[in-house]
């Protein structure tokens, strides 16, 4: 079984020119998520980094939530209360509990409070359609919560964005500050020329259903994106959750909740670190799951791709680029054509959980070393006791077919 390892040598991380998370630049405190089995191995110059044994000690949710965070109801005994009204844009400059009703056109919720300020938008059968501003948007705070209640609440934004100054505030929630969604109702998303929900710094997920339709992507973050909990729908003509920065960092960690994703480009990108420890998780897309290091240590994840299933591309500095799976079960199915079920750039891991591969070209591609230490893997039908360097398979169904523009094709054509 492969231990936990690390580069014995951080501080001689050094930048190198990689693909596919924009500028690649060592990260300077860099602080990864707590791993279930094992750590990622953060290469040194040349890409030899001499590698020493961790502990295994596993952190807890409580490291990644508050308390606050995981609270679906919200306690509104002194809340403020909001109705929406058309044009009006609903200023909140302090801190405190709001309860969001009402039917409005082109109106803004506009947080802009002190940095310390805690603000909870609690969304109660709220309706709103903006033509070019965002429905809910953040310009200061410590961190916004938006929660929903036991009801249905509809944000939409039908035209192209308008920047506010130099911010380019493209998504139906945008938030520059830290933000949690989390709640007992339902939250309808619909952006027809940009992103879903964006957090400029750390985003985190832990309950409520979330219904999203997007031109971009559905759920986008700067920092990290955290979900413990919920219920996702997601149509996007781009990524359903992504994860980067400018420091080529963005860490996306999942430990339940129940995805069903349809993205014309990746279902699941972070441009650093992709952690799952469970969830309920199905993809159709060009490509499942990406990231420098893929980690999964358990969940059901059901994947059809018609480029790669999970892949580990070079993007960041911190990491090792690797794909390790220690637990789950796992299908990946691709279609026609130049594409690889499991494919990293660097190296693959298997040490436990259930691979069950459908390729009609290859199965398993890998630019370095491959190691089969537990588990099972069955490719096309057949268990197999190695993992095999771009096996050829045959028989298998067509590919996805059509596209995601103007939110059809793919196939579900859902939009």
């Amino acid at each position: 079984m492969k231990k936990k390892y690390i580069a014995l040598i951080l501080a001689a991380v050094t930048a190198s020119s990689m693909t596919g998370c924009g500028n690649n630049t060592a990260a300077e405190n860099n602080t990864p998520v707590s791993y279930k089995n094992s750590s990622p191995a953060v290469p040194a110059e040349n890409d030899t980094a001499s590698l020493v044994q961790l502990s295994d000690s596993a952190g807890s949710e409580d490291e990644l939530y508050t308390k606050r965070d995981l609270e679906q109801t919200a306690d509104t005994s002194e809340a403020r209360s909001i109705t929406v009204s058309d044009g009006k844009t609903v200023d909140i400059t302090e801190e405190g509990v709001y309860t969001v009703n009402g039917t409005a056109e082109n109106c803004t919720i506009r947080v802009e409070a002190d940095d310390n300020a805690k603000v909870q938008l609690v969304l109660d059968g709220v309706s709103i359609t903006n033509t070019d501003a965002p429905a809910i948007y953040v310009v200061s705070a410590d961190k916004v919560f938006v929660t929903t209640t036991d009801s249905e609440s509809s944000l939409t934004v039908s035209g192209q964005f308008t920047a506010d100054g130099d911010t380019n505030t493209d998504a139906v929630i945008y938030s520059k500050e830290d933000l949690v969604l989390n709640g007992t109702g339902t939250l309808n998303v619909t952006s027809y020329y940009g992103n879903g929900i964006t957090s400029k710094d750390d985003m985190k997920i832990t309950g409520g259903t979330y219904n999203v339709k997007s031109d971009l992507d559905a759920f986008e973050a700067n920092d990290s994106i955290s979900v413990s909990d919920g219920t996702f729908d997601i149509i996007s003509n781009k990524d359903g959750f992504h994860c980067e920065n400018d420091e080529a960092e963005g860490t996306i960690t999942i430990s339940g909740g129940t995805f069903t994703i349809s993205g014309a480009s990746d279902g699941i990108q972070a441009c650093a670190l992709l952690q799952i420890d469970g969830g309920n998780i199905s993809i159709t897309g060009s490509e499942g799951l990406e990231a420098t290091y893929v980690l999964i240590n358990d969940g059901d994840i059901d994947i059809y791709a018609t480029d790669d299933g999970i892949n580990a591309s070079a993007g960041s500095a911190s990491y090792e680029t690797a794909v390790e799976i220690n637990g789950g079960n796992i299908s990946v199915e691709v279609g026609q054509g130049d594409t690889d079920a499991v494919d990293s750039n660097g190296s693959i891991y298997v040490n436990g959980g259930t691979i069950n591969v459908t390729a009609q070209m290859s199965s398993f591609d890998y630019d370095r070393t491959a190691e089969f230490n537990g588990g099972t893997i069955i490719i096309n039908g057949t268990e197999v006791s190695e993992i095999p360097q771009s096996m050829m398979g045959g028989g298998m169904h067509g590919g996805m077919g059509g596209n995601m523009n103007g939110f059809g094709g793919g196939r579900g054509g859902r939009f």
